[in-house]
């Protein structure tokens, strides 16, 4: 079965077979498929669309083309879930999901990763821990899952070895964008994580990677329906990216306000909104609950006792962070310069209507809170906190945020880069706060 005829296949329309993908993943794993061939596959997918089966398959051969783990939920007492976002700004649902969801009786392997564009990443943030190993070898983590419930690390090079290649590729030869090659990278780390069932987080609006329903629509279906043939139920939540989701941006900044939140000194919120609703849809999807309702009123005991406040605590100090960090948050260093960013004169007095979300996840990047080329480091002090939201009134009183950065300079830039994200009107403003939109299953 030689490569370039899978290839041309795939160019010409017809669907490969199952041996044929595997064959190809194969390739690309032990480095018979060259990166050309890769970038040819990737662009014929684009042109002729990769069907449910074929992205099925494609999925199960990249979760096969490395380890994968392997858990006894009987053994544990529970089972094995977890979600994935496509990612936003202030999104640090995971540091708050994963303990409620382990309070409750589940076990969450979370295989979690960077920043990328405007929208901040999961292992970034940890890395604003001191001490805490975001590449723990397996024995570690899966001690850490097994006692706490639940650990968060990136992926490393065992974990879908072909996804990791095939996706850099992509990056740079304009084929990101397929529906069917975004789904077998997202559940191949899932499926290799040995999740029993997973729910999807797809954001939607200005501050997202889609900003159109229909998309988000077609992706979710696509993910849902994969997944669960691949053997992990899988359902998807539509939720609204056109304000930053927590009231916090940045690495260190966002990892504080999930401590706030699991403390009880916030309640309510669009974090906690959204939170509450993976975590009942987690819940009901995996067997842990039998009803919503009794998955709401376990979420909501599970926070006001303490109890997922606590597995929070031990899974870091687990995974080398300080084993007070919940209770001291000196751990996590600050910013030399923390100050507010007011509206602009011809503002004061105004309704704000609308934020360029996306723009306030660019000035957390150019404060140096992301990256703009691989590898650059990263200062997980700098960020922006208490966001105006919509609907609110101009004031002189009433900041659009709380910028914290390294320098004048750096402030500056930032402060200038949100006062055009936020858009005023004179008008009686009513605002959507629909922060769930859509709930998606097979």
């Amino acid at each position: 079965m030689l490569i370039p005829e899978i290839i041309r296949k795939k160019r010409d329309g017809a669907s490969l077979s199952t041996a044929e993908i595997q064959r190809f993943i194969r390739g690309v794993t032990d480095g018979e498929v060259t990166d050309a061939q890769i970038a040819a596959f990737a662009m014929a997918s684009i042109f002729q669309d990769i069907s449910y089966r074929e992205r099925t398959d494609l999925t199960l051969a990249m979760r096969d083309s490395g380890k994968t783990l392997k858990w006894d939920a009987e053994r544990l007492g529970g089972p094995i879930l977890d979600k994935h976002s496509t990612g936003g700004v202030g999104d640090s649902v995971s540091f708050v999901l994963a303990p409620i969801l382990a309070a409750c009786g589940g076990f969450v392997p979370m295989i979690a990763g960077r920043g990328l564009a405007h929208t901040g990443g999961t292992i970034d943030k940890l890395e604003s821990i001191p001490g805490y190993d975001t590449s723990p070898d397996e024995s570690t983590f899966r001690k850490t899952v097994e006692r706490c419930g639940f650990a968060i690390a990136g992926q490393t090079e065992d974990f879908a070895p072909a996804d990791r290649r095939m996706y850099a590729i992509r990056d740079v030869t304009a084929t990101v964008e397929q529906y069917g090659l975004i789904t077998a990278s997202i559940l191949s780390k899932k499926l290799a994580a040995g999740l029993g069932s997973l729910v999807m987080d797809i954001k939607v609006g200005n501050g997202a990677f889609m900003t159109d329903m229909t998309v988000a629509r077609e992706l979710s279906d696509s993910l849902c329906a994969v997944g669960t043939k691949a053997g992990m139920p899988t359902e998807a939540l539509i939720t609204d990216m056109n304000q930053p989701l927590a009231d916090s941006a940045g690495n260190g900044l966002e990892v504080r306000e999930a401590m706030c939140l699991l403390r009880g000194e916030i309640k309510g919120g669009r974090l906690y909104e959204v939170t509450k609703a993976l975590a009942i849809r987690n819940g009901c999807l995996s067997g842990l609950f039998a009803s919503e309702s009794e998955a709401a009123e376990s979420v909501d005991k599970v926070l006001s006792s303490g109890r997922a406040a606590e597995l929070f605590a031990q899974s870091i100090s687990a995974m080398g962070g300080p084993a007070d960090l919940l209770s001291n948050a000196a751990h996590l260093a600050s910013a030399p310069i923390v100050r507010p960013v007011l509206a602009a004169a011809e503002d004061l007095g105004k309704i704000l209507n609308q934020v360029d979300t996306r723009q306030l996840g660019l000035a957390v990047v150019d404060l140096g809170g992301g990256r703009t080329q691989a590898g650059q480091p990263i200062d997980h002090t700098v960020g922006c906190t208490n966001w105006m939201r919509c609907g609110s009134l101009a004031d002189v009183q009433a900041p659009l945020a709380c910028v914290h950065a390294r320098t004048e300079a750096d402030y500056e830039r930032a402060a200038q880069r949100i006062r055009q994200a936020f858009h005023f009107t004179e008008n009686e403003h009513t605002p959507n706060d629909m922060v769930v939109i859509e709930h998606r299953t097979t």
